[in-house]
């Protein structure tokens, strides 16, 4: 009975592992890149809702079937408890199923992770933590980091306080000599 029990925990394992990967793939970067929230959600709903409901159709029916304290059955009940939120990107084009795209941005930092062991003390690890913070913004702009960060140093000390976000990453615009001087 056990056998049966095991081999049936795999093979659900292996169905649900292979509705996941079609998901991903159906909702994928590729999709995505290059296009705004509407399009995107459209692309989402018509490839990867029926795979989504497919999934939790086969969740259901699986958790049932296995006994309470196995480990496929607490991953199951993990993700069905949060199906909402796993859903969101159903909902809302601008929300993407994985987070690639705050990874990517973090990769220097961890390939950097022992250089970062010297920052010499607490607060200066914090205040590193902020400065990539600000510069992994940057860069998700489309912005130079080094000319951003340029700019709003030599700004900010006579820049008015109510106006700060005016610097943000999002909403800053480089100042004029230097967009003159990329287009010569």
């Amino acid at each position: 009975m056990r056998w049966v029990t095991a081999s049936a925990a795999k093979w659900a394992a292996r169905s649900a592992r292979s509705i996941t990967v079609s998901v991903v793939t159906s909702s994928g970067e590729n999709h995505r890149r290059g296009k705004n929230a509407e399009d995107r959600l459209a692309v989402q709903q018509k490839l990867s809702r029926p795979l989504i409901e497919d999934l939790h159709a086969y969740m259901r029916e699986q958790v049932v079937k296995l006994s309470r304290g196995h480990d496929l059955a607490k991953a199951f009940n993990y993700i069905l408890k949060r199906w909402a939120s796993f859903t969101l990107f159903l909902e809302d084009g601008r929300v993407c199923l994985s987070n690639n795209a705050a990874e990517r941005g973090l990769r220097g930092i961890a390939l950097g992770r022992k250089s970062w062991l010297f920052c010499g003390s607490d607060r200066g690890g914090q205040r590193a933590a902020a400065m990539y913070s600000l510069i992994v913004t940057a860069k998700m702009n489309e912005i130079d980091p080094q000319a951003w960060l340029a700019d709003v140093l030599s700004r900010i000390a006579a820049h008015p306080a109510h106006r700060l976000d005016e610097l943000l990453p999002w909403n800053w615009t480089p100042p004029a000599s230097a967009i003159s001087v990329r287009a010569a």
